[in-house]
């Protein structure tokens, strides 16, 4: 099992994988605000491999193209820990650097990096996109 949580300790989760997820960076200036930071680090997981023990706040809204974004926060310090989107069902994106081993994790793309700091340096050998990324090579990326 891999196990996280929020910053004060109030919600725990735990994904049913044998090893860390694979991870991506996102600089676009959504994640940046979210972040508030340079980017943001997620694991997609299956939304079924994920369990959640604690107080968690939904924030929802409705994105530009309609689908329905479904953020979850610590209900105490509003530590972002994952959100589902309805364009992407059974998906959740857990936020990365809520993990407990989040120091062993080597982020395997970046995308939006048009909209990266440009005190940012990304590895060579990581494929990166200056927007979203093809679905296909992306996927194949993110897989175990």
């Amino acid at each position: 099992m891999i196990a996280g949580g929020c910053h004060c300790g109030a919600v725990r989760y735990t994904l049913a994988l044998d090893e860390l997820p694979a991870i991506y960076c996102c600089h676009c200036l959504k994640c940046q605000s979210w972040a508030g930071s340079a980017f943001t680090e997620q694991a997609p997981v299956a939304e079924d491999a994920l369990s959640v023990d604690g107080s968690v706040v939904e924030y929802s809204f409705t994105n530009p193209s309609g689908s329905t974004s479904r953020q979850r926060v610590c209900g105490t310090c509003h530590t972002r820990i994952y959100n589902t989107n309805s364009a992407r069902p059974g998906l959740a994106m857990v936020r990365a650097g809520t993990l407990d081993r989040s120091d062993e994790l080597v982020p395997r793309a970046h995308i939006w990096v048009k909209r990266k700091q440009p005190w940012v340096v990304i590895a060579d050998d990581v494929p990166q996109w200056p927007e979203s990324a093809p679905m296909d090579a992306f996927a194949a990326l993110l897989r175990p």
